[in-house]
């Protein structure tokens, strides 16, 4: 009961259904189903590592595969018709629904078996999938591996700088937000002389740009408990308000109307954006710019410290698999193999999930970034996971974002916005809480 009230619920509020999702199960313990999202460059790389997977290990894997766009509601489909994939991608911040709904296996029995040396891997790559009943991040229990660990990084058009005349930023440490500010001013230029602006400092995104500044002034989504929303803070809304003014007051990013006519990634790849940035899921299509690029810490607000999230995909198994152990298996093929690793490295949608690994391709410069070792820094150092990963959903969490525009478009100021959702954020965060609560058994 408990597993289908939670399923009902995410399928009833993303407007799902179950037919037409294909037979992603098997009931062949020989075949293993794999389910997952990617373009091009990833699906070719995957092609050659589930052949060799499939050679060594004489099974036969099917694989569904689809767009990123479609995806969550493909799999959610088949979780609600019973038809999940024996091994498939997931966010991981659905970890904790997930395993307390028995939908993901529990990998740790079968991992020695699979060949998996989990300690070569990244600690906080793994740690994002352990859950020990009650805290995500804790525990023995693992629930999954990563298919990658994305540390979302900052780059700058070094080309820009180099035309500017300006001196180049330094690979560690931050801009202060004036400083940043006064850049970007300089960046900011009529390069035609036709009386319109043909290139902006810098042009970011609040939805996954804003964390950084925020962490860095001293703020926070929530406290460490992550029972009470904290937006409301001094910190919070002068992060956000420096965010707006960006444009607004210093006109240092393409006004609304310009944004509409070509966004900033575009403006980005044709190098008209001195500041923008980087994932390494982006470098594969980043090797075609135009310029030359490298990687830098986000502006630092109060506390002098940068900051910024990092992201994940987990690699899981079906509880339902018939063959968990190979499934495992496969699941760490996939994640831990040093040859599937390079696959997926050379493809350039993915820093290396083996640490050692990583540390060897961040002293490579032959090829942009140069200061890969920022990547690095932000995995081994400053990066955290993004604030919704370890509640029950990210309901209260996305509600800050959903009516931000009269503050982006300054018809609000900051800190009226930040008074006025916290309730509104606090009310999902209780919500989201109490079903855990729920399909653990707590109270009824």
């Amino acid at each position: 009961m408990q597993r289908r009230s939670f399923l009902a619920g995410t399928a009833a509020a993303a407007g799902l259904a179950t037919a037409g999702c294909g037979n992603l199960a098997t009931s062949d313990p020989n075949t293993l189903t794999f389910m997952f999202r990617g373009g091009l460059d990833e699906r070719a790389a995957y092609t050659e590592a589930i052949a060799e997977f499939e050679r060594q290990n004489d099974v036969t894997v099917n694989v569904v595969v689809t767009d990123g766009d479609q995806y969550d509601t493909k799999l959610q489909a088949a979780i609600l018709g019973q038809k999940t994939p024996d091994v498939f991608y997931f966010d991981s911040g659905k970890l904790k629904a997930y395993a307390i709904n028995d939908v993901l296996q529990d990998m740790s029995p079968y991992l020695e078996s699979a060949g998996t040396a989990v300690d070569e891997l990244w600690p906080l790559a793994v740690d994002l999938y352990r859950f020990d009943g009650e805290v995500q991040g804790q525990g023995s229990a693992i629930y999954g591996l990563p298919k990658d660990i994305g540390p979302f990084s900052f780059g700058y058009n070094r080309t820009m700088f180099e035309e500017a005349g300006l001196a180049l930023p330094d690979p560690e440490l931050p801009y202060s937000w004036d400083e940043f500010t006064e850049i970007c001013q300089e960046l900011t230029q009529d390069r035609d002389g036709d009386g319109a602006l043909d290139q902006w400092g810098t042009g970011l995104n609040v939805t996954w740009n804003l964390q950084a500044l925020v962490w860095s002034n001293g703020g926070d989504w929530s406290d460490e408990s992550v029972t009470t929303v904290t937006v409301d803070t001094p910190e919070f809304a002068e992060a956000l308000q420096f965010f707006a003014d960006l444009q607004n007051v210093h006109q240092v990013t393409p006004s609304i109307a310009e944004s509409q006519t070509m966004d900033t990634y575009q403006r980005w790849m044709r190098g008209q954006i001195g500041f923008f940035p980087v994932a390494p899921w982006d470098l594969s299509t980043y090797r075609d710019l135009d310029f030359e690029w490298d990687l830098i810490p986000y502006p630092a607000g109060s506390t002098g410290s940068p900051a910024t999230w990092i992201g994940s995909l987990g690699i899981g198994v079906s509880s339902a698999s018939r063959n968990p152990e190979m499934a495992t298996r496969l699941a760490a093929f996939l994640s831990a193999d040093p040859g599937t690793q390079e696959l997926l490295v050379d493809a350039g949608i993915q820093i290396p999930n083996i640490r050692s690994t990583a540390l060897e391709w961040a002293a490579d410069d032959s090829f942009m970034p140069e200061n890969k070792a920022e990547m690095i820094r932000i995995v081994e150092d400053y990066g955290r996971p993004l604030p919704g990963y370890n509640t029950y959903n990210a309901e209260w969490y996305t509600e800050f974002f959903t009516n931000i525009q009269p503050v982006l478009d300054g018809d609000q100021t900051a800190a009226e916005y930040c008074a006025w959702v916290q309730p509104r954020m606090q009310t999902r965060l209780d919500a989201a809480n109490r079903q855990e609560q729920i399909d653990r058994g707590e109270f009824r």
